[in-house]
């Protein structure tokens, strides 16, 4: 992985292919991290989150979590390792990255 990604996605499909059971762990691993808000209701840490992408259950991890919750992040890392789970780097765009984007054509064509 190079250090240009800020993020990087724990997938839900082992190394040999097959699908990762039980269906909700990401679920289940961002919970150890969530805290209860003032709302009394559980929030997902921002640096580790649940995320569907292609219809396959995923955990999105901020590197940045190395830095604040340095076990929190190595135990996420040995979780995928120990179950052969895939770990990529998140090359998707940010929401913010499409809306800058969106705000350049718009100039453009106006």
């Amino acid at each position: 992985m190079s250090a240009s990604s800020e993020r990087i996605i724990i997938e839900g499909i082992k190394e040999d292919g097959n699908k990762f059971r039980p269906s909700d762990w990401c679920e289940r691993l961002a919970t150890t991290l969530a805290s209860f808000g003032e709302d009394q209701r559980l929030h997902y840490c921002k640096s580790a989150h649940p995320c569907l992408i292609n219809g396959i259950n995923c955990l999105i991890v901020d590197k940045d979590l190395e830095t604040k919750s340095p076990e929190s992040y190595e135990f996420l890392l040995a979780f995928a390792s120990e179950n052969k789970l895939k770990i990529q780097e998140d090359r998707r765009k940010s929401q913010q990255n499409v809306d800058d984007e969106r705000r350049g054509r718009r100039r453009v064509l106006a």
